[in-house]
């Protein structure tokens, strides 16, 4: 949703109509993952992607029809035989399906509204029945930002319970609802907020760190009382610069499931009282530079301040996946695709 959702207002907004398309289901080898989106105008203007091309084309041949007829598809590709694949077909192998619908001018208007307030939203989107293509929205911590007008009251309510549980996970999933005594299939769509990277130290390693952090869509923030080194010709890229000591900068902070922290000044008093606040908090990552003596140190250290062994553990240090990382950029990349992978649930 991120990335079609600027776009896709700007088309309404000058009185286009737009069409979208999502994956709704992936069996096997896809090339893209659950919720992937497309978007497109009649004038067969693009934004997004649902296959990485394999199949754009025939989607975008169905978001047309969509937008002629008002009527949703559900579009399903996979490969059986060459001959399928020289027509259209995924050369991964796998099979996806992909639901095509006409874009409500409100439901946009939602998907704006949860990026501007960065908040969770879980669309419920159903895929059978009469009601094919309709969808609610709910954004949390729990409230309605859009509901189809064609949803009746029972419709409504059962997806609204199921949007509820939905907004407590962070995957994309196709499931069953009942809306009175009959089974529907719906995709439960979510977008979490937005992941937020804090840097600690506008060291030569954070301003590649900030860098690659934007470029996968993160929100990021640099914290340093040095104003020499924490400005904005240094890190075009942020979104925040706190010229102030980590302590007080963090008390102001939230840290949420949904942060990272990286400590990378190499002076203790700035590292560790940020870590003393980042490893209490729900901050999904905690990282800290240094070599396995130096974090022997700090360590204890921490230890000695009343944190727990469990709390201390916590840290990643040395800092980053090992990739052999010498140079500033390296030692970023490496730190970056350890925060991915502990947002992602891999050790």
């Amino acid at each position: 949703m991120r990335d079609i959702a600027p776009q896709a207002l700007q088309w309404l907004a000058k009185g286009e109509r737009v069409a979208f398309a999502t994956v709704v289901a992936t069996w096997g080898s896809a090339p893209r993952g659950l919720g992937a989106k497309l978007a497109l105008t009649a004038n067969q203007a693009v934004v997004g992607s649902v296959s990485g091309g394999c199949v754009e084309s025939a989607v975008i041949e169905s978001g047309l029809a969509v937008l002629a007829s008002g009527q949703p598809q559900l579009l399903r590709f996979g490969v059986a035989d060459e001959t399928a694949f020289e027509r259209v077909g995924l050369a991964c192998g796998g099979t996806i399906e992909v639901l095509v619908e006409p874009l409500h001018p409100a439901l946009a208007e939602a998907w704006t509204r949860a990026l501007q307030e960065d908040r969770a939203l879980v669309m419920v989107m159903l895929l059978d029945g009469e009601l094919q293509g309709s969808c609610l929205a709910l954004a949390e911590p729990n409230e309605v930002w859009f509901a189809h007008p064609a949803l009746p009251p029972d419709a409504r309510s059962a997806l609204q319970e199921l949007a509820a549980a939905a907004l407590a996970t962070s995957q994309p999933r196709r499931t069953e609802v009942f809306i009175g005594e009959a089974p529907h299939t719906v995709f439960l769509d979510l977008t979490p907020a937005q992941p937020h990277l804090v840097v600690i130290g506008a060291v030569h390693i954070a301003i590649a760190l900030t860098a690659l952090a934007k470029a996968l869509g993160y929100r990021v923030t640099v914290i340093d009382p040095r104003a020499v080194f924490c400005n904005r010709e240094r890190f075009p890229h942020a979104d925040a610069l706190l010229v102030e000591h980590p302590k007080h900068a963090l008390q102001r902070i939230a840290l949420t499931s949904n942060t990272a922290v990286v400590v990378l000044t190499h002076d203790s008093k700035f590292d560790d009282p940020a870590l003393q606040i980042a490893l209490r908090s729900p901050a999904f990552y905690v990282g800290a530079l240094g070599s396995r003596k130096t974090h022997a140190a700090r360590r204890e250290r921490l230890l000695r301040t009343g944190l727990s062994e469990a709390e201390v553990a916590r840290i990643h240090a040395p800092l980053g996946l090992d990739i052999g990382a010498r140079t500033p950029e390296e030692i970023a990349l490496a730190a970056m695709a350890q925060i991915v992978a502990a947002r992602n649930g891999k050790a």
